[in-house]
């Protein structure tokens, strides 16, 4: 069964996508590195894109 990231819904850009159950791909195009997505990350995978400031 295929599982939605929960990140997908707070990134306020639309930067995330998923395929299947596999890690969210982020968009870095899009990302503004507000760290939203690494906040509500249930398994760690979007730690890169905490705030880097």
């Amino acid at each position: 069964q295929n599982h939605r990231c929960p990140a997908l819904r707070v990134c306020p850009v639309a930067a995330l996508s998923q395929n299947g159950v596999r890690a969210p791909q982020v968009d870095e195009a899009k990302c503004i590195d507000c760290g939203k997505c690494a906040r509500v990350c249930p398994t760690g995978a979007l730690q890169r894109h905490a705030v880097r400031r």
